[in-house]
């Protein structure tokens, strides 16, 4: 059982400079019982369906190696949680910078994945170069057909974001995001570590990330733009997740970098004891990703960790921002501000997490007179080192 893929905007799009923050296009996932045996519409570099990965060849590999740069490169590390679930292949991410310079092991049976927004970020096509030089099939996931990467690449996956107007990614984030749970759910299904049973419950689930992503614009903007009043003087930020929701901590505090210009620090939630529980006192916000999937034991077990957290930042005097699902009344009773975001599966709340992060950095940008569309120092794509 496989995927038939169709993409689809979310929504109309929003592209004038004081509104840069696209509603975020994601694929629309179209399911049946029968769903046909599609490997999520995998191209050859003709955008013609690919023969030369096959079935056999995505039921083969025996690890993937994603490489990737900045936002990417925090889309890469949710993917990595997304594949090893529920494909039970290891992942491993690297950054494309980096990748080369390490003298990475060789290993011709894994799968080589980049994940770029404008196939021509001069690292990733390195990496690009390296991981078919030591034997690796390449896989890459682009928002344009046709760019560097994706003529090298033996196979595409791509995002149909269409053009992002500001530097800052956003909606070619959530495009990521998508592809890489679609991916996983296919390998799952090849290697036969998912029934068709969970594979529909799972495609139903996404098909419903559009309606909820636009319930999140329509709701929260308003909260993002208060928070943006109360916070926009501050000179740090620091932003928690654990499991796959730490790389959307590190996607929030790069767009408040990257728009506000303000200091922002995403970290793993569980390492505040190790080192960073210093920087907290009463000037310091911490924004703190504590949503759940009540239906997932390992994900209640991390929300619960998550709170455990939050109350030593607070005992700190740290003021808290937190990220919770619709009906958690009672994280609203141990913080200062709460954004609701609705319920989704575990793997699929990082789409919906990431969407208040992007409109609080916005609204932090303009409150401070930030130029949102194009900040300084800052290119769109990245073709040099």
């Amino acid at each position: 059982m496989a995927l038939a893929l169709g993409l689809a905007a979310a929504a109309q799009q929003r592209q004038t400079r004081q509104q840069p923050l696209k509603l975020p296009q994601v694929p629309l996932i179209r399911a049946s019982t029968t769903l046909v045996d599609v490997p999520v519409l995998v191209l050859d570099k003709q955008g013609q369906p690919l023969e030369s990965l096959s079935r056999d060849d995505f039921r083969a590999f025996n690890a993937v190696r994603i490489v990737a740069c900045g936002t990417s490169w925090h889309a890469a590390l949710a993917g990595k949680f997304m594949i090893e679930r529920l494909a039970r292949l290891p992942v491993d991410v690297d950054y494309a910078s980096e990748y080369r310079y390490r003298d990475p092991i060789p290993d011709s049976s894994g799968l080589g994945l980049l994940i770029t927004q404008s196939g021509e970020t001069a690292d990733t096509i390195a990496a690009q170069h390296e991981l078919i030089a030591k034997g690796s099939k390449t896989l890459a996931i682009c928002n344009v057909v046709g760019s560097a990467v994706t003529r090298l690449a033996e196979g595409v996956i791509t995002t149909n974001a269409g053009p992002e107007i500001g530097v800052a990614s956003t909606k070619a984030f959530t495009a990521q995001l998508t592809a890489l749970f679609t991916l996983a759910l296919y390998l799952a299904q090849v290697r036969g570590q998912i029934t068709d049973r969970e594979s529909l419950h799972l495609v139903n689930e996404l098909s419903r990330i559009p309606a909820q992503i636009e319930e999140i614009l329509r709701t929260v903007d308003e909260t993002c733009h208060e928070l943006a009043r109360a916070f926009s003087t501050a000179r740090d930020f620091l932003f928690l997740g654990r499991g796959i929701h730490y790389p959307i901590a590190l996607e929030g505090a790069l767009k408040l970098k990257e728009i506000s210009y303000i200091h922002a620090e995403g970290y793993p939630a569980g390492e505040m004891k190790h080192g960073p529980n210093a920087l907290i006192d009463e000037t310091l916000p911490v924004v703190c990703i504590a949503t759940q999937d009540p239906g997932d034991p390992s994900s209640v077990l991390k929300y619960e960790k998550t709170l455990s957290n939050i109350q030593e930042v607070t005992a700190r005097g740290g003021r808290v921002i937190a990220i919770a699902i619709q009906g958690d009344t009672h994280i609203a009773q141990l913080v200062e501000h709460v954004i609701h975001i609705p319920q989704s599966h575990e793997l699929l709340l990082p789409i919906l997490e990431v969407i208040p992060l992007q409109l609080l950095a916005y609204h932090m940008a303009v409150r401070r007179g930030c130029d949102v569309d194009q900040p300084r120092n800052l290119a769109k794509s990245v073709t040099v080192e």
